[in-house]
């Protein structure tokens, strides 16, 4: 399955995110000598900073490569369907509403509902009602949702008072600040158990990238998979959002740059994908830190900074590109 090209590829990633994390352990805002660094809770918090970003960086990594899939678009990544309004809509309503001051986790429990409410509504929107939920109903239905939440999410922003303003806005910008080692637990197994299934069924990507008639003469029960994947890269870029706002670009951005390397078989592409998010997410993650020190960048600006560009050479180049 694997050949000795694909292991050293694996193995260049894995020191890039080793290196990735050391970096980033002692990057930030302010410089530390090391000596006080490690006699405060410094180290602690950036080691949480650094789990999040590898989970979410794997985690929206490998959503992206699902929902290309799925839709077999090159510029399909995942808040295509909405899941960012959504999960945006529903923490701008924990902040607004003060139901934040209940728990620390009711803001990213509110975005975490929000993203999968919008993804379970845009599916049952897209059905038909002999149960086919085709493609491009999909796109469509995700692009109307998205708008309309999205609109509503800035109606509701601009009635709030200042300060509920910047809270909304600094997370809607994402971060990887996280003061909850139970909620970093939680949300790194829902991505982790994801990720293992969809490595699990990578077979069932690359036949369903082949069409759905295709795929259907092969065997494969495409509604059923389409639907199963659909909820694990739901879920995954639900999470995401839910622990760290939104971050855009990441699951367009690596799982495209990791397929001209690696190939198009999912086998190989999956765990590549996760490993080289997981690595670009913590380098965006200490550039935003210290940049323009001692002021933090929100790490969604650096991503959209670097996946803008990118957007747009990918789709000058889509007519060119192929899944074979």
């Amino acid at each position: 399955m694997y050949k000795t090209s694909t292991i050293s590829i694996y193995v260049t990633l894995t020191i890039a995110l080793a290196a990735a994390c050391a970096v980033s352990l002692f990057a930030g805002a302010v410089h530390i000598p090391l000596n006080e660094m490690l006699s405060s809770d410094i180290v602690r918090l950036r080691i949480a900073r650094i789990i999040l970003g590898i989970v979410a960086g794997a985690g929206l990594s490998v959503s992206g490569v699902i929902f290309q899939a799925l839709l077999r678009n090159p510029l399909a990544e995942p808040y295509i369907l909405g899941v960012s309004s959504g999960a945006g809509l529903g923490a701008a309503l924990a902040v607004i509403l003060g139901i934040t001051a209940i728990s620390t986790w009711m803001l990213p429990a509110m975005a975490f509902v929000g993203a999968v409410a919008t993804i379970f509504l845009v599916y049952a929107i897209a059905r038909s009602s002999n149960g086919i939920v085709p493609v491009y109903t999909l796109l469509l239905s995700g692009t109307v949702i998205s708008a309309a939440m999205g609109s509503i999410l800035m109606f509701i922003i601009s009635r709030s008072s200042s300060e509920q303003l910047h809270n909304v806005m600094w997370w809607l910008l994402g971060n990887l600040q996280i003061l909850d080692w139970e909620l970093l637990r939680v949300v790194s197994f829902i991505v982790a158990a994801c990720i293992a299934v969809t490595i699990f069924l990578a077979h069932n990507l690359n036949v369903i990238t082949l069409g759905q008639e295709p795929a259907a003469h092969l065997g494969l029960n495409v509604e059923l998979t389409k639907k199963l994947f659909f909820l694990i890269a739901s879920l995954m870029a639900g999470a995401t959002v839910a622990s760290c706002g939104l971050i855009g670009f990441v699951g367009l951005i690596v799982p495209h740059t990791v397929r001209l390397i690696v190939g198009p078989d999912h086998r190989k592409l999956v765990p590549a994908a996760a490993l080289a998010g997981a690595a670009f997410l913590i380098i965006a993650d200490s550039f935003a830190r210290s940049v323009i020190a001692p002021t933090e960048i929100p790490i969604g600006v650096i991503t959209a900074f670097l996946g803008g560009p990118f957007f747009l050479i990918l789709l000058k180049r889509k007519k060119h590109f192929s899944w074979s």
